[in-house]
């Protein structure tokens, strides 16, 4: 099977890695600078054993990058649009960007081959493009890979939902499919665009509902974490449900399909109350980071703040929609001096990020981070020079600190010899919404410890 893989960042990198150890893939985005170095092996965010996987299918043969649709899509038999679906800052789709690019491949694609979409897109768009082009075959398998836990989540899927018309499309892709899950489900596109839709939807609604019943623990007393292990223990709920308390829930998959939803009710007129109140709940979430580094210092002005962890995930390189970002953007608004430190991050990566902040600003790095190209990249445009830095480890970031912020939940930061990072803390205040080096640290003397759902 020739399988020609659309889109190459996070979801479509992955998916071309992994299918090439079974088949014969080439990757296609229109990005040169993208195609350029993965035809290196240098994916364009990084991912757990990603590099040595891509390298691998470089060195067999069986992967190959490009730019040109007609090298690509010529003789494929399935044509896998795996764009990530950017979003705005209302947490809408730019459909238009994923199907603008899965149109120009179908010119060159050979009538009959199948086009599996991935991507997140809405309900009805398998249909949509079945009117529009009839000589090819549309199919939907949703997305289920994770950053930082990409690879293994592709290739031991506990489900694979397959969204098909016909029989002939249902035989060609379950032998793709098959290749790295037993279990298919298969239903109509209608049903597998949906499915993803009301998975996230349930996710989203599940963490906004943890999180409100966490504030209001905090105000009674209770402990939410023992909240949450009494919810998990009934056999209704059960052990894995998202009910951990913690900070909102960020970047663009759950949100997507949240906005997404309440879009669809609202074309198809149907007036829905519950899923828009999922947007309103985890952005009134948002602030809570923010609103406890004001109750513990009061006015952040001159404060100086440290932010450990900066990525959208661990384990992962992407700033994209960091709530980490976000409030690192707050804090220079309250006049706070922000010095931050991640383990994932590069230094264009974080030049990235500052040029999306919504203000002129230029960046401080440190001696590590200053002279290269993130740095001329972080000052263009700059007005005026602002306190924050980013340092070459979390202890430079805390040392003189007035608080420490745990924002990505690397697993270096439980290594961190706590007792002595903080020795140069007057006042200690840790504000830590994912309860993650509670242990570490929420019994040491002179700690005020805060995490989501529990008073300090």
């Amino acid at each position: 099977m020739k399988l020609t893989v659309l889109g190459l960042w996070h979801l479509g990198c992955v998916t071309a890695a992994c299918s090439a150890e079974k088949f014969t893939v080439r990757g296609l985005d229109f990005d040169e600078i993208t195609v350029a170095k993965l035809a290196q092996g240098i994916p364009p965010i990084h991912e757990p054993g990603l590099v040595g996987l891509i390298k691998s299918g470089l060195d067999r043969g069986t992967l190959s990058f490009t730019t040109e649709a007609s090298l690509a899509c010529a003789d494929a038999d399935v044509l896998w649009a795996c764009h990530d679906t950017p979003v705005d800052e209302d947490d809408r789709a730019d459909v238009d960007f994923v199907l603008d690019r899965i149109r120009r491949c179908l010119a060159h694609l050979r009538s009959g081959a199948v086009v599996l979409i991935s991507s997140q897109l809405p309900a009805g768009t398998c249909a949509r493009l079945q009117k529009e082009f009839p000589q090819f075959s549309f199919a939907c398998s949703p997305e289920n890979l994770r950053l930082g836990q990409a690879i293994d989540a592709f290739r031991k899927a506990e489900r694979i939902i397959v969204g098909v018309r016909d029989d002939k499309t249902k035989d060609c892709l379950a032998p793709l499919l098959g290749a790295f899950c037993s279990n298919l489900i298969f239903m109509s596109p209608e049903s597998a665009e949906m499915t993803k839709h009301a998975l996230n939807g349930f996710l989203a609604l599940s963490v906004s509902y943890a999180n409100e019943i966490a504030r209001v623990c905090e105000r009674v007393g209770a402990d939410a974490r023992q909240v949450e292990a009494g919810l998990k223990s009934d056999v209704r709920i059960g052990p894995r449900a998202y009910l951990s308390p913690g900070p909102a829930f960020a970047g663009g998959t759950l949100a997507r399909d949240v906005a997404t939803l309440t879009d669809l009710g609202r074309q198809y007129g149907e007036e829905l109350v519950l899923i828009p109140s999922i947007k309103t709940s985890n952005d009134r979430h948002k602030g809570w980071a923010l609103a406890q580094l004001h109750r513990h210092l009061g006015s952040l002005s001159g404060k100086t703040v440290a932010v450990l962890g900066l990525t959208y995930k661990p384990q992962t390189s992407t700033l994209r929609r960091s709530s980490s970002v976000e409030l690192c953007r707050q804090l220079i608004s309250a006049g706070a001096v922000v010095r931050t430190f991640d383990p994932g991050a590069t230094e264009i990566d974080l030049a990235q990020a500052l040029r999306e902040l919504d203000q002129p600003l230029t960046l401080s790095l440190s001696p590590a981070l200053s002279g290269g190209e993130g740095a001329r990249r972080a000052g263009e445009g700059a007005a005026h020079r602002f306190d924050m830095t980013f340092e070459q480890s979390a202890i430079n970031a805390m040392t003189g600190a007035d608080a420490v912020v745990i924002g990505t939940p690397w697993p270096e930061f439980r290594q961190i010899d706590w007792p002595k990072a903080l020795e140069s803390l007057g006042k200690a205040v840790i504000i830590d919404a994912h309860g993650f080096v509670r242990a570490q640290v929420s019994q040491l003397p002179g700690v005020t410890y805060q995490t989501v759902g529990s008073l300090s």
